[in-house]
């Protein structure tokens, strides 16, 4: 049973390290939206891809307050959240299994 757990606990390392990763474009993505990037910058690009999927089905769902866009914010506590049930639970679940 201890290599199950020690998989899930390298599951659970990756996907911390992924969510991580994630939220930093997504924070990057928003400083960048101040600034107005040049829309054919490669790393703009980049990061709008990246990011799209994820902001645009919150950003239908919200309404803009004042023209502001919250949907980085509803993402990045979406993603503190699975971070720290998801991940949490498959490190503790992992460790119990060892």
């Amino acid at each position: 049973m201890f290599i199950i757990g020690n998989f899930l606990i390298a599951i659970a390392k990756v996907l911390d390290i992924a969510l991580s990763i994630y939220m930093w474009l997504i924070i990057i993505r928003a400083l960048i939206s101040w600034v107005n990037p040049d829309p054919y910058n490669p790393i703009v690009r980049f990061l709008i891809s990246v990011t799209e999927p994820v902001l645009y089905p919150i950003r239908k769902r919200l309404p803009l307050l004042g023209g502001i866009d919250f949907s980085p914010i509803v993402a990045i506590l979406a993603i503190i959240f699975i971070q720290t049930f998801l991940v949490q639970s498959l490190m503790q679940l992992g460790m119990s299994l060892r």
